[in-house]
């Protein structure tokens, strides 16, 4: 029994207001990589659905570069850690782990022999320090500002030359090695956000919150001039990137557009307008062998088109919070379709295959999917904590206003069963829903309900307790009946299924035990799974009704097998330093797992 990853479904970057976002470039032209929470997502620039997350940062990661050779990796979080890492290899081994200053760091640049790293940031005492990659040892100060660096960036051909930019409006010109201030460069008046050299290293220039851009002489420093003269953008710019060729550059801004401009006319070539709303701001963008990208303040990331300025080639998306619900549903067309619910609200389906993944249309959920389920009628079935639940026909992938029920409190946990039938188990109630309308109310229940099942076939509704145990309903007509019937679980419990035959009931709980029970023998105790370290989170059952997965706090995931405890399939770490919130099953022979690192993992099992 074991398993092997089969698909990577990376989060979008992790967007914030007014912040820019950098995309590393791969000196090889391959990859491209940013930073989401803990996490390095490196993705190929030709197909993005192929993905790797690196995930050893023990605090948000803000920035990953590639070293010009190809073969490490230097990424900075908030705490002021610079950790440089294998590319090569798929562990990722640490090489080299630095702390040059306490507190965020903002931009890396690395030294064309990749023998010398540069950052700035946040630091208490500095802003910013440039040493050596394998000792650590300095070279050079970074000094010249009297507030938070934001960017910085090297010559990448000699003699070297460093250049700075920062809230304090100003940028700092730097000779070496070991690299020494010359002077301040203060034709920005407002917060510089980019400083970039041009590849061969003549030109370098300088992007601010104010929309200019500045270019200078890069092996003086001297003014050259301004793109766009007067200003070359209506919004501030949050990023700027050369051609290979030096020749051009793109530029991102908060106007929500992007240009492309001819560096030695000192005009744009071409605007591309990325949209109306606010989400349309662009934070980023990388000029990659052919490829122009930009990123959006919604994590979108645009591969534009020259030829057609109004429409992007191709625009990657995904999540960019954390996932926390889970189902899958096969289309009209036979397809295996993933969906998938953010903290933020918002739900995507995913083609299983491809990875080619959309949100649905219209104003959806306000709040944290909390989970989720497909009905018989292609209906998606939906809570939140928006206090609602929804319905979304997966045909249209559409949302209707007409199709959400108001929840009188929070729901926790929502089931499907034939027949239209539809539970949701919410703070110290369960309603009952038929045909998109709540038919039933149980409350003044006596204990707190955590999670609930319907039996496939619909007669039966099986709720959890925060009293570690499970009572059994009848459903008859539009009501819900106590069969007076209590299983006990072995703590509070978490999450329950019902085997897609109906003839099993498994229960997780707060002590790291899934049960299951025998539906045809009176809810006996069929077996106790014992595996996981800490609270088992979801589970799923396998459509062979003889497997089922769980998934916990650990960062494991375990597949079961009914009939013996001891046969198991452990995946851990299946989403590094993030619990698993949910699991579904594609086939007999494929699990999808799902996390807070906010990236949807497919597993092939050898069962």
């Amino acid at each position: 029994m074991a398993y092997e990853l089969k698909h990577v479904f990376a989060s979008l970057p992790q967007m914030e207001r007014g912040v820019a976002k950098i995309l590393g470039g791969d000196p090889k032209g391959n990859n491209f990589l940013y930073t989401n929470g803990k996490s390095v997502i490196i993705r190929n620039i030709d197909n993005p659905a192929i993905a790797d997350i690196y995930t050893e940062h023990p605090h948000q990661v803000t920035v990953a570069k590639y070293c010009p050779s190809g073969f490490y990796i230097a990424s900075g979080d908030i705490s002021g850690k610079i950790r440089i890492w294998d590319t090569t290899q798929k562990e990722h081994l640490l090489k080299y782990e630095y702390q040059p200053f306490g507190g965020k760091i903002k931009d890396i640049s690395w030294t064309e022999d990749s023998k010398r790293v540069a950052v700035v940031g946040e630091g208490r005492e500095k802003f910013g320090a440039v040493f050596l990659w394998d000792s650590g040892s300095s070279v050079g100060e970074i000094v010249g500002h009297s507030k938070i660096i934001n960017s910085v960036d090297i010559k990448q051909t000699r003699p070297y030359r460093l250049v700075t930019g920062g809230d304090d409006t100003s940028c700092a010109f730097f000779e070496g090695p070991p690299f020494k201030f010359k002077f301040t460069m203060t034709d920005h008046n407002r917060f510089v956000n980019c400083v970039r050299f041009s590849p061969d290293g003549n030109r370098v220039v300088s992007a601010g919150a104010d929309g200019l851009i500045y270019i200078y002489d890069g092996k003086t420093g001297e003014k050259i001039g301004t793109l766009g003269g007067e200003k070359a953008h209506d919004g501030g710019i949050y990023a700027v990137s050369w051609s290979p060729d030096s020749s051009q550059l793109i530029s991102a801004s908060g106007d929500k557009t992007v240009k492309l401009w001819d560096v030695g006319a000192g005009t744009a070539v071409t605007t591309f307008n990325m949209g109306a709303d606010v989400l349309d701001q662009q934070l980023g963008c990388l000029w990659q062998k052919d490829h122009l990208l930009s990123v959006s303040l919604s994590g979108y990331i645009n591969y534009l088109d020259k030829n057609n300025p109004d429409r992007p080639i191709r625009v990657v998306k995904g999540h960019s919070k954390s996932v926390q619900s889970l189902t899958v549903h096969k289309s009209s067309e036979g397809r295996n379709i993933i969906y998938s619910g953010s903290h933020d609200g918002h739900i995507n389906y995913w083609d299983a295959e491809t990875g080619d993944n959309d949100e649905f249309l219209g104003k959806g959920h306000s709040n944290s999917v909390v989970k989720m389920a497909v009905n018989d009628t292609d209906q998606l079935v939906t809570c939140a904590m928006d206090d609602t639940v929804r319905y979304v026909n997966v045909n249209t992938k559409e949302y209707s206003a007409s199709d959400l029920l108001k929840m009188d409190v929070q729901p926790k946990c929502v089931s499907v069963a034939s027949g239209g039938l539809a539970m949701a188990v919410c703070i110290g109630q369960v309603v009952l829903m038929k045909d998109k309308r709540k038919v039933f109310t149980l409350d003044n229940l006596g204990y707190e309900p955590e999670a609930g099942a319907l039996h496939p076939g619909g007669g039966t509704a099986a709720i959890g307790g925060a009293d570690g145990k499970v009572r059994l309903y009848s459903v008859s007509g539009n009501t819900l009946k106590d069969d007076e019937k209590v299983l006990e679980a072995k703590g509070p419990v978490t999450d329950m299924a019902y085997s897609n035959d109906g003839a099993f009931l498994a229960v997780s709980d707060e002590k790291k035990v899934v049960t299951v029970f025998t539906v045809a023998d009176g809810y006996a105790v069929k077996n106790d799974f014992y595996g996981h370290h800490a609270k088992v989170m979801c589970l799923a059952w396998s459509p062979d009704n003889e497997h089922f997965a769980s998934g916990g706090m650990d960062m494991m995931v375990y597949v079961w097998t009914v009939s013996d405890a001891d046969k198991r399939i452990k995946i851990p770490d299946s989403h590094r330093l993030h619990h698993v919130s949910g699991l579904a099953w594609l086939d007999e022979r494929t699990i999808v797992t799902t996390s807070h690192d906010a990236s949807v993992k497919q597993w092939t099992l050898k069962i």
